[in-house]
């Protein structure tokens, strides 16, 4: 086969391994390797327990709703010993011993009535932590899944490169072969040879470069998908989920970015949190009852004394004035709102830029893919050229290596923009706030967060930790 012949089927290779078109009966696809890191990354299972952690809050907080029962109970033995004088014509010292057993039971119920809408306001403010909490959720899981695309095209990438330099190497080497024998035949100078085999040697430096790049690609795959790449399938751009426009894109984001939707969500914590300080000030209001059963057995006396009470009272307090710390509490969480209102225009302003920046880096990719394609299109056209006339003797071995050496960087570059070009596009996603397993269609169970708060929010007694509920 010809040097060109072998370059174009290595080309033509490469089109399997990035195009957007081939089809794989049992290869692995992107939306595999995204549903694998979604179900399987440690960070985003370390994540959704802290958001179950979160969710008891709002029980806790409920908890100033509800009555509060003690039970207590004593029982032991004592012991007495007299010493009396009488009084009379004569003086008589008397001592006298007794033994007793006490034991006494009593029940107490205190009810909250009123306590300066604390209770209420605190289960608003774990409410809104919960919904704080999914939102800093819902930004790892697109953290995870955008790593995990890096990933995947990365090894894609690198396994599209390592082909085309073993495909440079098997060309140069028998380009390195055919100037041998033409030195040989006296029709080439030693020169010719020198300069094949010297390229041939670069060829071969860069294919374990290639080699080396592609087995931390596969380390990172592993690390990111949870396993080893098997057979990876075309990745492609997700152009069809994302907006026509800039103004459009930077409109959704600014609803839908998590980091906005949670500093929303943090605003919302703090103004409840003046609330609940100022509930302080306050009166307060509760109902307390309890019951008491006592019993004493006397054994010098042979007598035993039980006595029962029970009692009901409403009980009000009024704060005239704590020493001014309630009031010091009020301003302060006053301020940390401000901050908080300040913050949320920080990261609006912070979405916008990076909307406006990853969308830039998409265009810039499709523009960069076209001109690799038009630059591998003219190499391809010009090493032909050179070829021939190198068979005429109108050019020399070094012109035909100059133009391998130019198709083969252009072919490199080809694979490195159409990698850019889907990283870009799934980017742009993530900006937007869209990065989402349902989003994607990816064919996994889609973790719920509500299931679990739903299960605990109303739940009076139990110790068991529910774990990870799925729908």
């Amino acid at each position: 086969m010809t040097q060109l012949g072998l370059l174009v089927r290595s080309l033509t290779v490469l089109g399997v391994i990035l195009g957007a078109g081939s089809a794989f009966s049992s290869a692995e696809t992107m939306e595999d390797a995204l549903a694998r890191a979604y179900q399987n990354s440690p960070k985003l299972n370390a994540q959704r327990a802290q958001v179950r952690s979160i969710d008891e809050n709002v029980p806790q907080a409920l908890s100033g709703y509800r009555p509060k029962v003690t039970l207590t109970g004593s029982a032991g033995y004592r012991y007495l010993d007299t010493l009396s004088k009488s009084s009379g014509s004569a003086t008589t010292w008397v001592q006298t011993d007794y033994r007793d057993v006490p034991r006494s039971a009593a029940l107490t119920v205190s009810q909250p009535i009123f306590n300066g809408n604390q209770t209420a306001n605190k289960a608003r403010a774990a409410e809104t932590q919960v919904l704080a909490a999914r939102e800093v959720l819902r930004s790892l899981e697109q953290s995870v899944l955008l790593s995990a695309v890096t990933a995947y095209m990365d090894y894609l990438r690198d396994l599209a490169s390592l082909d085309v330099q073993k495909s440079n190497v098997r060309v140069l080497e028998q380009t390195a072969t055919q100037a041998h024998d033409r030195f040989l035949l006296g029709e080439v100078t030693y020169t010719d040879v020198a300069q094949s085999e010297a390229q041939l040697a670069a060829g071969r430096s860069q294919e374990r470069s290639a080699e080396s790049q592609l087995a931390t690609s596969k380390a990172n795959f592993r690390r990111d998908i949870g396993d080893d790449p098997v057979k990876p399938a075309p990745g492609s751009p997700v152009d069809r989920f994302l907006p026509g426009s800039l103004s459009a894109a930077t409109e959704i984001a600014l609803v839908e970015s998590p980091d906005i939707v949670g500093a929303i969500h943090d605003i919302d914590t703090n103004h409840l949190q003046v609330r609940i300080n100022e509930g302080a000030l306050l009166p307060t209001v509760a109902l307390q009852a309890s019951v008491q059963n006592s019993y004493e057995s006397y054994e010098q006396l042979t007598r035993t004394y039980r006595s029962f009470g029970a009692a009901a009272a409403v009980q009000a307090s009024v704060p005239i004035y704590q020493g001014g710390a309630e009031h010091a509490l009020i301003r302060q969480s006053k301020e940390l709102l401000a901050e908080q209102q300040l913050a949320l225009e920080r990261v609006r302003d912070g979405v916008r830029t990076t909307v406006a920046q990853r969308w830039g880096q998409l265009g810039a990719t499709k523009a960069q893919v076209q001109s690799a394609q038009a630059q591998v299109s003219a190499s391809e056209i010009a090493l032909n050229g050179v070829r021939n006339e190198a068979r005429a003797g109108q050019r020399t071995t070094l012109d035909f290596l100059n133009a391998q050496f130019a198709l083969v960087n252009a072919r490199i570059s080809l694979v490195k923009a159409q990698h850019d070009r889907v990283i870009a596009s799934y980017n742009v996603l993530s900006a937007i706030g869209r990065l989402s397993p349902r989003v994607l269609g990816l064919r996994t169970a889609i973790y719920d967060p509500s299931a679990h708060y739903l299960q605990v929010r109303n739940k009076w007694f139990g110790t068991k930790a529910s774990g990870a509920l799925n729908p």
